[in-house]
């Protein structure tokens, strides 16, 4: 597959040029005047929330460098998604120290938070957040890493929310899914405006994208805001890094769908921030980018659909598909410690695999389960400091 030539598009996108602009400013360290700068930039409407998003959002989970969110704000990219576990809380320690120098009305912020024990726990734990963020209440609250109905009516963590939504602490609820993409879509629709947001995975690789679209039809009317994470499908289509996922063509094409209303690709540099910015004010797919698209979609790649066929085939019950997601991160992503998160919550220390004789996992992108897992599960071993 073609790689994009970064250098070049900096040279032909408006948008790409206005942000090598303001750079230098940002790394002098001046302030930063959102009035300096005129752009005209693709916004949708998060459903029925009143909320208006550019296209491209800031995904902040590994981002470190304030630079790079002042020039998202600059750049006119001011919808920011973060987490509870982020960085241990530093990402949003991060944005709360960035954001409070700038009206509160200026910028909206989505952070989530995992199903937990009990009510108490969840609305510590949120608190905890805000007092991170600096902020008095967050945009949205998603209920974290949701992939069933019946994650989506635990009435412990609905009752958590409501509570701080009525506290006016959270201004609009929703769901982050990884998988079961339609069954929580659905969920949304059926909880009757409870659930005002998902934040779900999706990309040019899913072999199930078109029952996805169907679903998120169906919300779109129900008035859902839709969120677009996983976009870049891993980002590269192998473990060495030698084939990469055309990012611009992955962010075009699933901003097709008006339904989609934005996405949050992670954001680390400078560079990121500007390539990510040059979609915001053209979505045409070209024919080359269309042709990357098509060749990276044969190739199995890192990315896991999430389909669940293995789960009923393992001899260990495990859970495969967290496991390959987390295979995913670590060398699509470099996010080596969220894939230690979701290995240490299966109580995984070594390689489960490595008493089986043969793999009887069945897998319908082809993956070869067991090696991978034996490759990833050694991150349980390694602290916690020596990992991104």
């Amino acid at each position: 597959m073609k790689a994009l030539n970064r250098r070049s598009f900096l040279k032909t996108s408006a948008t790409g040029a206005l942000g090598a602009a303001i750079i230098p400013e940002i790394k002098a360290g001046e302030n930063v005047n959102l009035a300096s700068v005129q752009h005209d930039i693709i916004r949708r409407k998060l459903g029925n929330t009143g909320i208006e998003v550019p296209v491209v959002s800031m995904g902040v989970g590994r981002c470190d460098s304030p630079a790079v969110i002042k020039g998202a704000m600059k750049l006119g990219i001011n919808h920011f998604d973060t987490a509870y576990v982020y960085q241990g809380g530093n990402s949003e320690r991060l944005l709360g120290e960035v954001l409070k120098t700038y009206p509160r009305d200026s910028f909206t912020i989505a952070t989530k938070i995992k199903t937990c024990n009990s009510k108490d726990e969840f609305v510590a734990l949120f608190y905890e957040s805000l007092e991170r963020l600096q902020m008095d209440y967050v945009d949205i609250l998603y209920l974290h890493g949701v992939d069933s109905e019946e994650q989506a009516f635990n009435v412990t963590m609905m009752e958590a929310m409501k509570s701080l939504k009525e506290e006016g602490k959270v201004k609009h609820l929703g769901m982050s899914t990884h998988r079961n993409e339609p069954e929580v879509l659905q969920a949304a629709v059926d909880s009757k405006s409870f659930y005002e947001v998902v934040l779900l995975a999706i990309n040019f690789k899913q072999e199930h994208y078109p029952r996805i679209r169907e679903k998120m039809a169906e919300a779109a009317k129900a008035g859902i805001g839709m969120v677009g994470m996983k976009v870049m499908a891993g980002g590269f289509l192998d473990k060495d890094k030698t084939r990469s996922v055309n990012f611009r063509a992955a962010l075009k094409y699933v901003l097709q769908d008006p339904n989609l209303h934005t996405t949050i690709p992670s954001m680390i540099n400078l560079e990121q921030l500007q390539d990510n910015a040059s979609v915001l004010t053209n979505l045409e797919l070209s024919d080359q980018e269309k042709s990357d698209l098509e060749v990276a979609a044969l190739d199995a790649g890192l990315y896991c659909n999430g389909c669940g066929i293995c789960l009923n085939t393992c001899k260990k019950n495990l859970n495969i598909p967290d496991l390959m997601r987390a295979y995913m991160y670590t060398y699509g992503y470099r996010e080596t410690a969220k894939a230690k998160d979701l290995i240490v919550r299966q109580h995984i220390l070594n390689n489960p695999c490595r008493d089986c004789m043969e793999c009887t996992t069945a897998c319908s992108k082809g993956f070869p389960v067991s090696d991978r897992i034996a490759d990833v599960s050694r991150l349980a071993t390694i602290p916690n400091e020596f990992l991104s």
